[in-house]
């Protein structure tokens, strides 16, 4: 068995760069650790950091084909991040005109959770009291 110490960050490839960079900075609060343009793919590569942790790589290309990213389908289910309080981030989310699904609890540990979709339909978990 391999000695894993940590999930290093998530990639996601985004079909609308501009509109995908300002919901994860504007909307989530990610940091830009590094933006680089790569001329020979036509694409964005940028480094996003949360409370100085590197945790997503997103990415643009030309017209990358759809994907069911519904949480049910096969794949990546969700990302999930912890907050302090669910409540409170779903009233500046839909105050923002942000789509959240209704709170729920999870049965096993009685905390609050609750789905919001990143401008590609990915789903985000916001999970907490």
């Amino acid at each position: 068995m391999i000695e894993l110490k940590k999930l290093h960050h998530v990639a996601i490839i985004c079909s609308d760069y501009e509109k995908s960079k300002a919901f994860y900075t504007n909307t989530l609060g990610f940091e830009i650790k590094s933006e680089t343009y790569r001329e020979e793919k036509r694409s964005y590569k940028l480094d996003l950091s949360l409370k100085g942790d590197y945790l997503i790589e997103l990415f643009s290309f030309p017209d990358p084909p759809q994907r069911i990213t519904k949480p049910e389908a096969a794949g990546l289910r969700h990302i999930a991040f912890e907050v302090e309080d669910v409540d409170v981030c779903v009233k500046r989310l839909t105050d923002s005109g942000i789509y959240v699904e209704p709170v729920r609890i999870d049965e096993y540990t009685g905390r609050k959770f609750t789905f919001l979709f990143d401008p590609d339909y990915l789903p985000i978990e916001l999970y907490g009291q």
